[in-house]
């Protein structure tokens, strides 16, 4: 414990004035460097979540939280199956679905595309709020009508627009195990924007009684996909699923089906810590340099302290208290510029775009063209109490040399 000697000597000796402005210089440095370090790290983690947020959202718009799909192929049953995952606990909506691989051509362009089977009424409580559908609905979608919704990108490429005639080559499983290709026309009914080029570019969707009646199946279900309340505990209701439906069904979710995708950012994240802790380092380094020099300035100080009494755990406190005082000021001028800057990005960023006269994320590269800021106070607590530890460990060194200064040789010639 601190007695009220250390903490005024340890604060007498921050406000007074040194013999050299160098040690007074190094002192402001290591102060400005640690509240820079805090800050960038809370801006930088605070993009990264943004990002992490918004390539969620846009993934989700075309898929959904999680899925369940029958261990034997398509199922017969999924009207009941739909029914059971409606009835989990957390779960929001659930809607039959089936994928196929195949090729789509619209005049002399062929290219690959993932046609995805759906059941209009059931998509749309889904994911009719999330999907972005520029032109069209939904409820384009009738059974017998042969009506296709492309995907922007997908779409331009094959130049195909609305009332347009495109042809889908779609590979039919025989009895033998061997694949017979199918060519079905549809009509161009509807264009949508995931945000996405794995979507975008890739993606159709058609009626599932279509895939059925050209697959020659009773149904051509694969899977029920399912959202939930929360997107963040769509791994639980999964597991819960699977539990509850046995082996006969198979359960994921989107942290699997995404998986690389939020690894990689994770992997950014952990990396541009590491990086932008070695400000913080240096700034701590900086601490410890100036504080050997203020034990250099202030060893006659030291010495008369120790001949008064002051024990060399008291000496330590006083510099413990010094050393701290600077670290713990940086890191409360680092969170408060940290945060404030953190929630501000999506207003300072086009003010400083203004400014420079250049766009940091233009449209015609990136899907994104503004810089999302999610800060979670998670992170804002794990980078205060770190840097706060870093610091007040830079002041064990300079406190513990202080101590060991010999009063005896320290007043001698004084």
């Amino acid at each position: 414990m601190l007695n009220p000697v250390e903490l005024f000597v340890g604060m007498r000796y921050l406000r007074a004035k040194r013999r050299t402005r160098f040690v007074s210089f190094i002192t402001l440095i290591s102060l400005l460097g640690i509240s820079l370090g805090v800050a960038a790290l809370i801006v930088i983690l605070s993009v990264m979540n943004g990002f992490e947020g918004e390539l969620r959202d846009r993934l989700l718009s075309m898929s959904a939280h999680g899925s369940v799909t029958a261990s034997e192929g398509p199922t017969e049953r999924w009207r009941s199956l739909v029914d059971e995952v409606q009835g989990e606990p957390g779960v929001k909506a659930a809607a039959p679905f089936v994928q196929m691989e195949g090729m789509i051509q619209s005049g002399r362009e062929l290219v690959a595309v993932i046609v995805h089977g759906v059941v209009p009424d059931y998509e749309r409580e889904l994911s009719g709020e999330r999907m972005n559908l520029i032109e069209g609905s939904l409820d384009v979608l009738q059974p017998g009508e042969r009506s296709i919704i492309l995907g922007r990108i997908l779409a331009y490429d094959i130049g195909a627009r609305i009332g347009d005639s495109v042809v889908l080559l779609i590979p039919k499983p025989r009895g033998d195990g061997t694949m017979e290709p199918v060519l079905e026309r549809f009509i161009t009914r509807g264009i949508f924007e995931a945000g996405l080029q794995d979507h975008d570019g890739v993606l159709a969707l058609v009626h599932a009684e279509d895939v059925a009646e050209i697959l020659g199946q009773d149904t051509a279900v694969t899977s029920v996909r399912f959202s939930t309340d929360n997107v963040l505990e769509a791994p639980a209701v999964a597991q819960s699923l699977q539990e509850k439906l046995g082996s006969d069904y198979k359960t994921s979710d989107w942290t699997v089906e995404n998986g690389s995708y939020f690894r990689a950012i994770r992997l950014e994240k952990m990396m541009m810590s590491l990086i932008l802790s070695l400000i913080i380092g240096v700034a701590a380094f900086n601490i410890v340099a100036s504080l050997v020099m203020v034990v250099t300035d202030k060893t006659t100080d030291i010495a008369v302290l120790r001949t008064l009494g002051m024990s060399p755990q008291g000496v330590v406190k006083v510099f413990f208290v010094q050393g701290a005082l600077i670290g713990w000021a940086g890191v409360a001028i680092g969170v408060a510029l940290g945060v404030l800057l953190a929630v501000n990005v999506p207003t300072v960023v086009p003010v400083l775009e203004q400014l420079l006269g250049f766009q940091i994320m233009p449209g015609d590269v990136y899907y994104v063209t503004r810089i999302p800021s999610d800060p979670e106070m998670q992170d804002i607590l794990i980078i205060a109490v770190s840097a706060f530890v870093l610091t007040s460990l830079a002041t064990l060194y300079p406190a513990r040399r202080a101590a060991l200064v010999n009063p005896a040789a320290a007043l001698r010639y004084e």
